[in-house]
């Protein structure tokens, strides 16, 4: 088993922490490949392609999470199952071959653009909400506007299956040493710097950081709400006062002597962090790295004048494709994942799931020895972030990547956080452009 399939085993199910984790799809889409016919399959029969969360590779993890559950409610239907793993799973795989799945579950932000929209796979859902009277109002609101922010119209595509969001995480031990106050609950990044300038130490061989966090989780998912992509023209839009705003703030973290940024998951093994900022998921594997390690945590700061703040959705949905003849099934099968039942059953096992009932929340955790006595409400604590709003239809997707404003090479090169953020600016512009001649080409060539 891999080191990553360990983390999920010993996160029993929880989520994963995305930019280590992420399947590596290329973007690549296969429109234009020639399409087999698609095989009859048994009218009860319900398939199920799954890409992201990746321990679905694992047909126990998704048979306790998804399969026994929709056998239960739905007795005489069959589950056919496929997940992402290696070559003759993937997408291009599938479309070849005209194996076209009912249901879709993947990554939100990084691949229902490029795989599912790109290769004419989406199929617009809102119907089917409204015949099955299905109540999106129970649902966390972020996590529903991202499904409906990729067209101007408002199509919704999918619906939000899990979160794999953040929290703070901070070292009991390190704050005690050094007498400072626990963080608590609604922090903001002032009260946060205050804290990481106060614990960061060097005492002999050991280097006390005060705090750590990833960057480009920080910028992908930052909470002002912003996108690295210009909202009506094909380009990046990063050289505003809104961004700088938001790597001027985590900026000074880094300027804070002998606090530079090391990787979250030395948390607990190097037991040298006082605050790092990780996917829920590491309440069990840092307990599972270092058993001694004296741990909580709290909600992620948030800027002052955005108060109570969550990261942006994290979100890995469920998708019905246009070429499902099983639509209303798929529909249903989706509906009964969201019901509260359901919910409440993965919130036991450490799921963060859209729904924020007062079961759920109580739930959260409750099948983990691990969780018991830490502070699990924190994960709820305020609201999500609301993703960007919708860009002009027909605009180009593109991974900006964001992280590099804090890259070593960019920091040393550029006086400020204007002119990091305009290197990537112009960077990501050139990539965009790039992209758009290699689209132009390929549709030349498949037109001779």
């Amino acid at each position: 088993m891999s080191l990553q399939l360990k983390r999920y085993a010993l996160a029993a199910f929880s989520l994963i922490l995305l930019a280590g984790c992420e399947q590596g799809l290329v973007s690549n889409p296969v429109a234009s490949v020639e399409k087999k016919s698609v095989d009859p399959s048994p009218e009860n029969e319900i398939f199920i392609y799954t890409v992201n969360p990746p321990f679905y590779a694992k047909e126990e993890y998704f048979d306790k999470q998804i399969g026994q559950f929709i056998r239960k409610k739905f007795p005489n239907t069959t589950i056919k199952h496929v997940h992402w793993d290696n070559p003759g799973r993937q997408y291009q795989d599938l479309i070849a071959a005209g194996t076209i799945p009912d249901i879709i579950i993947d990554n939100t932000r990084m691949n229902v653009q490029r795989w599912i929209i790109d290769n004419d796979l989406q199929y617009d859902i809102r119907d089917l909400i409204k015949k099955y009277n299905f109540d999106t109002s129970k649902l966390n609101p972020a996590l529903m506007a991202q499904m409906g922010n990729l067209t101007k119209e408002g199509k919704i595509y999918g619906l939000p299956f899990n979160n794999n969001d953040f929290v703070l995480f901070y070292n009991k031990d390190i704050f005690d040493k050094f007498g400072v106050e626990y963080p608590k609950d609604g922090m903001t990044y002032d009260e946060a710097y205050e804290k990481a300038k106060k614990l960061t130490r060097v005492e002999g061989e050991i280097t006390y950081k005060g705090y750590s966090q990833n960057p480009g989780h920080y910028m992908n998912y930052n909470q002002l709400s912003l996108s690295p992509l210009s909202q009506t023209e094909d380009k990046a839009s990063m050289n505003n006062p809104e961004w700088r705003k938001a790597v001027d703030n985590l900026r000074r973290f880094y300027d804070i002597p002998a606090n530079q940024f090391d990787t979250v998951e030395t948390f607990a093994s190097k037991g040298n962090i006082a605050m790092a900022v990780a996917t829920v998921d590491h309440l069990v594997s840092f307990q599972e790295q270092n058993k001694s390690l004296n741990f909580d945590i709290v909600p992620v700061p948030s800027f002052s004048d955005v108060p109570d703040t969550r990261y942006q959705p994290n979100v890995y949905s469920m998708y019905i494709t246009k070429q499902s003849k099983k639509k209303d099934m798929a529909f249903q099968v989706m509906a009964a994942l969201l019901s509260e039942e359901h919910q409440v059953e993965l919130a036991k096992e450490g799921v963060i799931v859209p729904m924020e009932s007062g079961a759920v929340v109580q739930a959260f955790g409750q099948n983990l020895p691990h969780m018991r006595g830490k502070n699990t409400k924190a994960i709820f604590h305020g609201k999500t972030a609301m993703p960007p709003a919708a860009r002009a239809d027909g605009l180009l997707w593109y991974d900006v990547p964001m992280q590099n404003v804090f890259a070593p090479l960019i920091f040393k090169e550029s006086k400020d956080s204007a002119t990091a953020l305009r290197m990537i600016e112009e960077q990501s512009t050139k990539g965009i452009e790039t992209k758009k001649a290699s689209i132009v080409q390929l549709d030349k060539a498949a037109k001779k």
